[in-house]
């Protein structure tokens, strides 16, 4: 049978079949528990093997390395079914287990082979999508939409979650108008979109409109906030724009209510609860005993360093901070491990951030400012490349201004830094900041 697009499913049963369309949703807009969908998919047809590589990916994309174990069986489960599925199945199969092996561009290139034949595959579109997040590869995220996004009926119920990633591989392509043009076009269509709301969050996010992406997001709440994945991240977002107007009162606050405690239990939602602290800190906020609880609550991050760089780079900044330096310094002596020895892609993005990014922060945190904007400053041309946003990146730009208008500081750097944020984006409050602690006149 087929789906609703289109694309051949190898299942017989409609019962696994409308599992499988309510799963996809899942997975794609964020919404509800994917897992119960997937076993849903698998209980009406325990003999199709691509439901259980659904499982599988939909755990690969948390980049949780304690849940591997999980992604692992649901391969094994499904590697007898292969035999006789359709040869998108098997790819699909393929696929997942070069990502379950680290080899996240190359499990890329799987996903992109299937949507060349079947450019309305969604659970092909998604994985990729998020991988290319994972990896920095901006222009993937944009073209590789791009290249299906004709394909798809504009009544297809979908559709509008394909026109959010697109919108979101704009945005981190610096076409802002385009990008949210693509998002507004995905709410009209269907506003219960959480990635086409944050991607169009990213746009004002960029380009300094603070206050608009306040209210953007206020107003929106409701189609993103309950039941949502997505959710921390967008209250993340909400924080940063209240640390564009210098309110860190109403960025602890989101933080105490919406970003850390129990609102957090995954790596994903982790290291947004240690960017936002960190951020705080910077700004000479007084975080308390955040730092502990946070780095009381992260699953055991030196046992599960070297999967990837991204997530350790966060949890080394909760572990330093959060009072256990020894801790902070063993997994970054993981990382440096990892970087020499192991296979997949995260062994570059140690080696080519990663590790300096961690030495850089823990600089930064022992006082040693710099030293601190002398390892940060060289990685700001090449930080895409161990993955994350344009925003979330920022971190190392803002951190290195910090230690530029440190007394004794490179106050040359600083000032450069600030010229081009100047030029980047609407002058706010934040950067009115870093300009009087640089002694660089706004005027």
């Amino acid at each position: 049978m087929n789906d609703v697009r289109g694309v051949p499913l190898g299942t017989s049963s409609a019962e696994a079949g409308a599992a499988h369309e309510r799963a996809l949703w899942q997975l794609v807009s964020f919404y509800g528990d994917p897992f119960a969908g997937l076993d849903a998919t698998i209980a009406a047809d325990p003999g199709w093997g691509l439901a259980q590589v659904m499982k599988a990916d939909f755990v690969l994309t948390l980049t949780e390395p304690a849940l591997l174990p999980l992604a692992r069986a649901a391969l094994a489960a499904a590697e007898p079914l292969m035999a006789g599925a359709p040869g998108r199945e098997r790819a699909h199969h393929a696929a997942a287990s070069l990502a379950l092996a680290g080899r996240w561009r190359a499990a890329c290139e799987g996903w992109d082979a299937i949507l060349c034949d079947h450019p309305r595959d969604l659970l092909a579109l998604t994985c990729a999508h998020l991988f290319d997040f994972y990896r920095g590869d901006a222009r993937s995220l944009r073209a590789r939409v791009a290249r299906v996004l004709p394909e798809w009926d504009g009544d297809d119920p979908l559709q509008p979650f394909v026109l959010g990633m697109h919108a979101f591989g704009l945005e981190e392509c610096h076409l802002y108008p385009q990008a949210e043009a693509s998002g507004r076009e995905a709410l009209a269509h269907d506003a219960r979109g959480p990635w086409a709301i944050h991607a169009v969050a990213h746009v004002m996010e960029m380009q300094g409109r603070h206050a608009e992406g306040a209210a953007w997001l206020a107003e929106r709440r409701a189609d993103w906030a309950p039941d949502n994945g997505l959710a921390v991240h967008l209250w993340w977002h909400a924080a940063l724009f209240a640390l564009e107007t210098l309110d860190t009162q109403a960025a602890l606050a989101l933080y105490d209510a919406q970003i850390g405690g129990a609102a957090s239990t995954v790596n994903l939602q982790w290291l947004d609860a240690a960017a936002l602290l960190w951020r705080l800190e910077l700004l000479g906020a007084d975080v308390g005993t955040r730092w502990v609880d946070l780095a009381r609550a992260w699953a055991d991050p030196v046992a599960h360093a070297g999967w990837y760089a991204f997530n350790d780079v966060h949890a080394l900044m909760a572990l330093q901070r959060g009072g256990e330096p020894g801790r902070a310094q063993a997994l970054l002596d993981r990382n440096l491990a990892a970087a020499e020895q192991a296979a997949g892609d995260n062994r570059a993005m140690a080696c080519e951030v990663g590790v300096p990014l961690m030495q850089g922060l823990l600089a930064y945190a022992r006082g040693d400012r710099a030293e601190a904007a002398r390892r940060l400053y060289p990685l700001r041309g090449v930080a895409h490349h161990y993955g994350g946003s344009h925003a979330q990146r920022d971190l190392i730009d803002q951190t290195v201004l910090a230690a530029a208008a440190a007394p004794g500081g490179e106050r040359a750097l600083g000032r450069a830094l600030l010229n081009e944020r100047r030029l980047a984006k609407a002058a706010t409050p934040l950067t009115r900041h870093w300009a009087q602690r640089l002694g660089v006149s706004m005027s």
